[in-house]
């Protein structure tokens, strides 16, 4: 073997072992946020108050607010009205449906100017509200985290409905991807190793930013989220 092909296979091992530990620590984040939800207290709408700019938060699949509740006391604590979709639960209703939700609570309570931010499947909500629903003129920029905007080509392992419903060939992924018009108006934040995004997050026309950890949960905690909601926000 050549000493080539011997730096590739130890590059290739150095690889691996590096995802498996971010992969390890990506599900250990993910327990505790779901252990963390399952415990929260009180009504989300002791962060619905402030003058600056209003940030609307979309959780992942299986996710409820509370999975961003970090996120959104760090916002609320600069000013920041934060605003819950409480009707989307455990979210896993089909992307349309949901999305249908968060236009009515854009309406219902006012909101204009609104930044989102967004884990996950919440990207793929927030981008049909911005490029299908007349309340998406209301929307500001959407800050999306580790979402699956052209599918992933797991979901077709997946044992549920609504975990298939990520294939790339799905209508509404398929819908989504060709809308390229609201893109301009996303920041698309991602690692540069996803256990469920196999084909990444990056997105044409959005700005990317590709965070130095990996993971699908994990990266939530990384200040750049934060950070990037803040700079289209303030």
């Amino acid at each position: 073997m050549s000493k080539d092909a011997v730096n590739t296979v130890r590059q290739r091992i150095r690889t691996g072992l590096r995802d498996a530990a971010w992969w390890a620590r990506d599900y250990l984040y993910a327990a505790r946020a779901q252990v963390r939800s399952a415990r929260g207290r009180g009504a989300p709408d002791v962060l619905a108050d402030g003058e600056g700019t209003p940030i609307v938060l979309l959780p992942g699949i299986y996710e409820t607010w509370r999975f961003l509740e970090p996120l959104a006391r760090a916002l609320h604590a600069r000013g920041h009205p934060v605003h819950v979709v409480t009707e989307l639960g455990g979210n896993r209703r089909p992307i349309a449906e949901s999305a249908e939700r968060v236009a009515a609570l854009l309406i219902s309570r006012g909101l204009d100017d609104v930044v989102i931010l967004a884990h996950s499947k919440g990207g793929l909500i927030g981008k049909h509200v911005m490029a299908f629903s007349p309340a998406g003129e209301r929307v500001r920029a959407m800050v999306a985290v580790a979402t699956p905007f052209g599918g992933s080509r797991y979901s077709r392992l997946m044992p549920t409905p609504s975990l298939r419903a990520f294939a790339s060939a799905d209508a509404t992924i398929r819908a989504l991807a060709a809308s390229a018009a609201a893109n301009t108006r996303i920041v698309s934040v991602f690692g540069v190793f996803d256990p469920h995004i196999p084909e990444g997050s990056e997105l044409a026309g959005a700005r990317n930013v590709v965070l130095a950890s990996g993971g699908h949960f994990r990266v939530l905690d990384d200040p750049r989220v934060v950070a990037e909601v803040i700079r289209v926000a303030e």
